[in-house]
């Protein structure tokens, strides 16, 4: 992640009309109605082929036909943890992040609760493995160092005793990436936390039989360690080819910025989110809580943000 970063700091400028610049507040007091808030914001989304940068194209639509921004520029990232860093560098002005990746950030504030993310263990249908445990000592894949799935995983497997001998030998793969070494039996398995389906795996699906393991076992000991961020989620069956029902471990998706966002600007994007709720929702979305005025508020672990608390209010009476 740090190299990714690193190579991206001096390519990224930002206008000083731009959220993140230094003229923003006397900007945004003089606008008129029918003019964008601010000229440009980057939102950073995530891997090509999952929800999150899906997401945020959409997110990027609804902010520019709200007149929020002039432009939005939606960056490709690997995901919660790079994310939270490009926010850090003042690289990204929203994005859209776990929340047990968010948890770890005490710079930056929620803006409200989008989507639920799923926990997804991927393994060939042809396979002997059908729980968690039968992976120890075969290749898994976790997901890149920058996706908030890596850190999931991680704690998963800690939670199920996993470690040490017992441990499976971790990969970090990119999403497309992963999928193939699966297909092709180079690894014999992969973790991915997204939506569902998630569009690559649906490709994946159709090109090699799948099974998904199922991983609510391991939630009461992750609750205890970490606390309530983690719930018990259902992927219907039918989800992808062939695969039946599975319960495994759900994880709140924020939309986040960093606390110095003006109030005005947080507002009218929670105005987006309630209002526009329906252009943001990913056209294959199956079996998850989208954008609702009652869930939209659920940030927990992290505070929202003053003007995006106000808004709320006003929503709700």
């Amino acid at each position: 992640m740090s190299g990714t970063v690193g190579m991206e700091q001096g390519m990224l400028r930002l206008s000083r009309r731009t959220l993140l610049g230094a003229g923003l507040a006397s900007f945004v007091g003089g606008c008129s109605s029918d003019r964008p808030l601010v000229d440009r914001l980057v939102v950073a989304g995530g891997e090509r082929g999952g929800f999150y940068l899906e997401f945020a194209q959409l997110l990027a639509t609804q902010l520019r036909a709200a007149k929020v921004a002039r432009t939005v520029e939606v960056r490709s990232t690997e995901g919660s943890l790079q994310n939270l860093e490009l926010l850090r560098l003042r690289q990204a002005d929203l994005a859209i992040c776990l929340a047990d990746a968010a948890a770890q950030s005490r710079e930056v504030v929620a803006l409200g609760r989008v989507y639920e993310n799923y926990l997804q263990c991927v393994v060939r249908a042809a396979g002997p493995a059908r729980k968690l445990p039968d992976l120890v000592g075969k290749r898994v894949s976790a997901g890149p160092p920058g996706a908030g799935a890596a850190l999931t995983t991680n704690r998963l497997l800690s939670a199920a005793g996993m470690h040490a001998e017992r441990a499976p030998v971790i990969a970090n793969l990119h999403l497309s990436d992963a999928a193939d070494a699966l297909a092709a039996g180079r690894i014999d398995a992969m973790f991915w936390s997204g939506g569902v389906p998630t569009r690559r795996l649906t490709d994946l699906s159709a090109q090699v039989p799948i099974r998904l393991l199922p991983l609510d076992r391991w939630l009461a000991p992750l609750r205890t360690t970490y606390g309530v961020v983690y719930q018990r989620a259902q992927i219907p069956a039918g989800t992808y080819s062939g695969v039946e029902q599975v319960s495994t471990i759900g994880v709140p998706n924020l939309l986040i910025c960093r606390p110095e966002v003006p109030r005005a600007i947080a507002s009218k994007i929670v105005d987006v989110l309630v209002n526009r709720a329906a252009g943001l929702v990913p056209a294959a979305a199956v079996g998850a809580h989208y954008l609702d005025p009652n869930s939209l508020i659920g940030t927990s672990p992290l505070k929202l943000h003053p003007g995006a608390a106000d808004r709320y209010r006003t929503v709700h009476g």
